[in-house]
């Protein structure tokens, strides 16, 4: 291949990474809006958190419901990512269990309106219970499985049964702030530690 050829190709490239960064950016500061004001918030106030013009949110998500499920798979990949991450950074795997289950947990409480909308019957939506537990439940087994391994914590249970019971105690911790979720999710996650009485 002549190096005339290549130029534009290698050139092209930056672009598409730039691309993406932009499109992740826009993203994060949508499920900030969302967290602030719910998945009914005004695209203008993404658009001036994102720091562009609603028709580049539009440009990219042209419906609501094309942004809701973007935000919802974007957040759903930075939980799935994180558990490798925490596993191979933290000194043993109990304490990247906990810290990814805070991040889980922060993914619930925050997600204002989103489980209502999960429940519509718009059809783009079928698809996100599926791919939610395809993503995360992977992860959350890895990190019971390392820290079973370790000796940190008991076994005898499934990831899904964490996550099912930490999503559980989350239902409505939005509506209740005499209700302190996180504080109940440390301690369900506190108990799965072996004692001296074990």
């Amino acid at each position: 291949m002549r190096d005339g050829e290549r130029g534009p190709q290698q050139a092209a490239r930056p672009q598409r990474a730039d691309a993406r960064r932009n499109k992740e950016s826009l993203l994060d500061a949508a499920a900030a809006i969302f967290v602030e004001s719910g998945v009914e918030a005004p695209v203008r106030d993404i658009a001036a958190k994102a720091g562009v013009g609603t028709a580049t949110i539009y440009r990219h998500f042209p419906t609501r419901a094309d942004l809701i499920i973007a935000v919802y798979r974007h957040q759903v990949e930075a939980c799935a990512e994180a558990g490798p991450a925490l596993l191979e950074a933290g000194p043993t795997p109990y304490p990247a269990l906990r810290q990814w289950i805070d991040l889980f947990t922060d993914f619930l409480v925050t997600k204002h309106g989103l489980a209502a909308v999960l429940q519509s019957d718009d059809a783009g939506f079928e698809g996100l219970h599926r791919y939610f537990l395809d993503r995360l439940m992977p992860v959350c087994t890895q990190l019971i499985e390392a820290a079973v391994a370790s000796g940190e914590i008991r076994s005898g249970f499934t990831a899904y049964e964490l996550m099912r019971g930490v999503g559980n105690l989350c239902i409505g911790a939005e509506h209740d702030s005499r209700y302190d979720a996180r504080r109940l999710v440390d301690l369900l996650v506190a108990g799965l530690k072996w004692t001296e009485v074990d």
